[in-house]
């Protein structure tokens, strides 16, 4: 797919990371760097990850370090405004009581996953769900698939509220944006932006949840996507 130009008079954008800029293997495609670089409006990278991922794309891209990180968790905007919101002590506890039943958070020792995490814990999709949503449930949290893991996190906290925070330090509202993401975690922040695409990958709680779906996948998803910004116009 040729790579679009951002609409003139884009709206602001927010946008997800894993499935939606990358490719299968989760490689971000290059081909969206430009597009992300010259969009004429905000730019809100939002994403499950922890912080230092989102913050290093902004940074690699050339972009206002705006960022959704942890599922609405940490909410970052510019470099002086920090919002960090969830209960880690209660995520590392249900963390602590799945490893004593026998399973394993299946990052291997470094678990470069959960290392810079503040507000949650992930849990590879390799190890077993029931378990992990029982003991979470008993301590009043809940278990978020991503496609990518399975995050450990308070329900009161998603990419939506995240998206709040973002748009009142912004002087936006949510409505004002454009959302575009693949997962059941972006389906909060596709019901309060003004407009919303699921990428064709997306799983069944997001393709429900989204305005428009796009007929290509991953980061050809999100260029179309753009394209379909600009005619929504």
């Amino acid at each position: 797919m040729d790579v679009p130009s951002p609409p003139a008079d884009a709206p602001p954008l927010v946008v997800d990371i894993d499935g939606t800029l990358t490719d299968e293997s989760r490689a971000v495609d290059p081909r969206v760097f430009p597009v992300l670089h010259e969009w004429p409006a905000p730019v809100v990278v939002a994403t499950g990850k922890s912080m230092p991922y989102p913050v290093a794309l902004c940074d690699f891209v050339g972009i206002e370090t705006v960022v959704i990180a942890e599922n609405g968790g940490v909410v970052l905007v510019g470099r002086d405004t920090l919002r960090i919101e969830g209960d880690r002590a209660a995520a590392d506890a249900v963390a602590a009581a799945y490893r004593e039943a026998g399973y394993d958070l299946g990052w291997g020792e470094a678990d470069l996953v959960n290392r810079w995490r503040e507000t949650e814990v992930a849990v590879s999709l390799d190890s077993p769900l029931e378990p992990l949503a029982d003991i979470a449930a008993e301590h009043g949290l809940e278990v978020v698939d991503t496609g990518f893991a399975y995050h450990v996190k308070s329900p009161a906290i998603t990419k939506g509220t995240g998206l709040e925070a973002v748009a009142e330090e912004l002087d936006l509202a949510p409505a004002d944006f454009a959302a575009v993401g693949d997962s059941e975690n972006d389906a909060a922040t596709f019901e309060r932006a003004g407009l919303s695409i699921a990428v064709a990958n997306a799983d069944e709680t997001a393709l429900a949840a989204a305005e428009y779906v796009t007929d290509a996948r991953y980061a050809d998803g999100f260029l179309e996507a753009v394209e379909r910004i600009g005619t929504a116009r």
